[in-house]
């Protein structure tokens, strides 16, 4: 790292810090219209920390949460990289579980902790301070940057597609930078080079036109909840493979380097297990953990309801059932016809006596970037300057919904180079950012401009 921008950022620690708090201080949570002023907030707070930095910033209005925007582009022949994060957050329930404030920034123990903190406050800042470094120290940039910093990850992003059509213009770049991830652990620097797609699902088995009297007709009425228990044992196999025909289209098969890789990384199943609180791992059989978590699809029950819930016992057959599934993707799997694929495998397994409906939602696909793009390499140099050794390359389990945007609408190039824990607790009481990490991670985007510039 150049020594002048080294010595910048490690002279302004605390000031970091205390920006960061005041970041976490604002409670941007997307999910509740009573924090909708505090949204805004948050928005104007970034786009003035933009200005203050030497970006052009202003407000972009979308059909929701606004965008905060800006951009620097005095570097004429370089390549422009398009830099994403989000300001908004989880709702902090449940509050009484929280060691400290979540809308404070609470450091102890070499860790920061408050709402936001990692997801996505946190990293964000990386950036901030990075280019504000260069800037401070060099007077310009090595690239020309845009900065794009949603306000409605954390509600699945609905209006981001819109305004990537509305402002085509403003996200045009060469590469885009997405810093919403995480390591594989703590001395374990990585980038992760895929994601997950995301298909939803809601059944409601419906039975007699009220709950009836289990006495009078059970024995002549098919039991909602028994019907919809069959529906969803019925979409995997005795191997935990997914029953529906058609699923694993586009499913890629791991080769044997890709295999190896995975034995490589410290992974332990007990421990893994210990730590969720569960006495064994299950999953697809024949597949390791890490292959199943990361490159091989899933289809999950996440809700189930219906009968009677109060206390002591009402003898019914009731009149409904609902389940809420999701599926997750991977590959060159296509969502609408996974989408389509168990709509139909359900309505056709359904037991006899019931009326099934399916409303289905969600779209979004899967994404791989190739180890073999100049922008991963240049990201891969950085983050070895950054965190002293050479990251390995790793899936995530989870999707994010613009990573896929900008995928299928813009074709662009992306490398997620994000330095959270997999024990942050981000969207759980205690959230919170390790400190080498944060400070790392600032190191790391230093270098990356400059590794950037040279992709030509």
């Amino acid at each position: 790292m150049d020594t002048a921008i080294e010595r910048y950022v490690d002279e302004r620690r605390e000031q970091y810090l205390e920006e960061l708090r005041s970041w976490i201080a604002i409670p941007s949570v997307s999910a509740d219209p009573a924090h909708a002023a505090d949204v805004h907030r948050c928005c104007e707070r970034l786009v003035q920390r933009m200005e203050e930095i030497g970006f052009s910033a202003r407000v972009l209005p979308t059909g929701g949460n606004p965008l905060a925007y800006g951009e620097w582009l005095g570097a004429p022949g370089k390549p422009t990289i398009l830099i994403y994060g989000h300001y908004d957050v989880q709702p902090a329930d449940p509050i009484e579980l929280w060691e400290s404030p979540p809308f404070e920034g609470t450091v102890r123990d070499g860790k920061i902790y408050g709402r936001g903190s990692v997801d996505d406050k946190g990293q964000v800042l990386m950036h901030f301070a990075a280019l504000e470094a260069h800037l401070r120290t060099r007077g310009r940039l090595p690239v020309n940057v845009r900065i794009i910093v949603e306000g409605e990850e954390e509600i699945g992003s609905p209006n981001f597609e819109a305004a990537l059509e509305r402002y085509r213009d403003l996200f045009a770049a060469d590469v885009a930078i997405i810093s919403d991830t995480a390591v594989f652990a703590e001395d374990v620097p990585s980038l992760t080079t895929s994601v997950r797609g995301l298909v939803n699902w809601e059944i409601a088995v419906h039975g007699p036109s009220a709950d009836t009297h289990s006495g009078y007709y059970g024995g002549i009425l098919r039991n909602p909840i028994e019907a919809l228990a069959r529906i969803i044992a019925s979409l995997k196999d005795a191997d935990d493979r997914v029953a529906v025909p058609g699923f694993y289209d586009g499913v890629a098969e791991l080769d044997a380097a890709q295999a190896a890789e995975l034995r490589a990384l410290p992974f332990d199943e007990g421990t893994e297990a210990a730590q969720l609180g569960v006495p064994a791992l299950a999953g697809e059989r024949g597949r390791l953990p890490l292959e199943r978590m990361w490159f091989r699809p899933t289809l999950e029950c996440n809700g189930i309801w219906g009968g009677y819930q109060g206390p002591g016992s009402k003898t019914i057959i009731p009149s409904w059932a609902k389940a809420k599934l999701s599926a997750r993707l991977v590959g060159t799997q296509d969502p609408e016809r996974v989408r389509a694929l168990v709509t139909e495998y359900i309505k056709r397994i359904a037991p006899a006596g019931v009326r099934v409906e399916v409303q289905d939602g969600g779209l979004t696909r899967a994404v791989v970037m190739s180890r073999d793009h100049a922008a991963v390499g240049a990201a891969s140099r950085a983050m070895q300057a950054g965190f002293g050794k050479a990251p390995v390359y790793i899936g995530t389990g989870g999707s994010i919904g613009p990573v896929a945007s900008f995928d299928r609408i813009l074709g662009l190039p992306q490398v997620m180079i994000g330095v959270g824990l997999p024990d942050d607790q981000i969207h759980a009481p205690n959230e919170k950012f390790n400190l080498a990490q944060l400070f790392g991670g600032i190191a790391t985007m230093c270098v990356l401009y400059d590794e950037l510039a040279a992709i030509g």
